[in-house]
């Protein structure tokens, strides 16, 4: 699917503050990052809100700030509002959103109207909140098993987790899944994207990082890896125990 329109639409646009890899407290917590090109945020759709309305696929149009493209909806009452594209939608389609409406790439539902085993993408964890889950290039997910208030989905990871039925979900499976093979071809491409150059820990002084120093290339020693403030690196779970939401995890991807 190529890409029609250049200019992405005034009112749906906002300047993406440039934050690179700091907190909210203004602190780094990613490093190597910063210098990137200015970007512009799209706006874009994920509630899926506009229930019973027609909306025409007018323009394919680039995102800078995810992978897969978008597409521009003109709906019958005036509005416009950006989607992310499905694979099979065309220029000249119609997309509805609501209950009681054809199981059609573009369109969404309640993942309790999805028949078992149609791709879906942009799934909401809880109803009205948006779509937060299947949103990048080539991704999607699939409904494998309805019961009483819940809908069992299998994730591309391999995770099954259950959502409200009432939940919203667009149906088919996100385009431009070959993204993945794209070559940069050249540094000044990553700079582009913000990622500046990374330095191993075992080439800097030893007074920056945990692992400098020695004579000749020495390796990180006998010790355990370590990042640059000396905490344990690679091994060291991190991930906090008891998140609320892993009650609603059937089958973790492992």
């Amino acid at each position: 699917m190529d890409i029609t329109k250049r200019e992405p639409e005034k009112n749906l646009i906002s300047i993406l503050p440039k934050v690179s890899g700091r907190n909210n407290q203004g602190k780094v917590t990613s490093g190597h990052r910063g210098g990137r090109e200015k970007r512009f945020y799209r706006q874009i759709d994920w509630k899926r809100d506009k229930r019973g309305i027609a909306g025409k696929v007018v323009a394919f149009e680039y995102d800078p700030n995810r992978k897969t493209k978008i597409a521009l909806i003109h709906y019958s009452d005036g509005e416009k509002r950006y989607i992310l594209l499905p694979e099979g939608l065309k220029i000249g389609d119609i997309i509805l959103s609501g209950k009681d409406i054809e199981i059609k790439t573009g369109n969404a539902l309640m993942l309790g109207q999805i028949p078992v085993g149609i791709p879906i993408h942009n799934i909401e964890f809880a109803p009205g909140r948006g779509g937060q889950i299947a949103r990048s290039a080539g991704n999607y997910a699939t409904v494998i098993a309805k019961e009483g208030k819940f809908a069992q989905v299998k994730l591309s990871s391999g995770e099954i987790r259950t959502f409200p039925v009432e939940s919203m979900a667009t149906i088919g499976q996100l385009g431009n899944a070959d993204w993945k093979n794209t070559i940069l071809g050249k540094a000044g491409a990553s700079r582009h994207r913000g990622i500046r150059p990374h330095v191993r820990g075992t080439a800097q002084n030893p007074r920056s990082h945990p692992h400098g120093g020695g004579e000749g290339r020495s390796g990180e020693g006998l010790k355990q890896p370590k990042t640059p403030w000396g905490k344990p690196a690679r091994g060291l779970k991190t991930r906090k125990k008891g998140k609320y939401s892993d009650k609603a995890i059937i089958k973790r991807r492992k």
